[in-house]
């Protein structure tokens, strides 16, 4: 694995349909998930990755520069494209540990924000992975990501 994995986003929503708020740092449980995410409850959906680079390919292909939050992930990380071989593996942010369980399918709300989006997430996982909290941590952007 890359050594330059870094944490370049954190976001979360209050409500379920609620817009994607973003924060510089955030405590990360495996009780409520992200601080504040209305989705964190704990399950194999507890916590969302996506990789930048593939957000970008994303945009490029739909030729539209698009912020990361309309993927409603919780974390962006950088330097990491993710796919199937991923699941199983942990991702470790400082004492975070997360346990990546699944591809985050994309859904028709996708369409909703950008015509199109729902279809270029489909291939190669670029709609992220899911992950389940496995340790406590607080995690702060700019933190190095390590998966093991």
């Amino acid at each position: 694995m890359a050594n330059n994995l870094v944490l370049k986003g954190i976001a979360f929503r209050p409500k379920t349909k609620a817009p994607m708020q973003v924060k510089n740092a955030t405590m990360v449980t495996r009780v409520a998930g992200v601080d504040g995410d209305a989705r964190g409850k704990p399950g194999k959906r507890q916590v969302t990755l996506l990789s930048a680079e593939q957000w970008q390919v994303v945009g490029n292909e739909l030729d539209k520069v698009l912020p990361w939050t309309l993927r409603r992930a919780n974390l962006l990380v950088s330097g990491v494209s993710f796919d199937a071989s991923f699941v199983g593996k942990q991702v470790k942010i400082g004492q975070l540990i997360l346990l990546v369980t699944g591809e985050t399918d994309p859904c028709p709300k996708m369409d909703a924000q950008v015509l199109g989006l729902t279809k270029a997430l489909l291939p190669d996982w670029r709609g992220g992975v899911c992950c389940k909290v496995i340790a406590d941590g607080r995690i702060t952007l700019g933190d190095k990501v390590v998966i093991v």
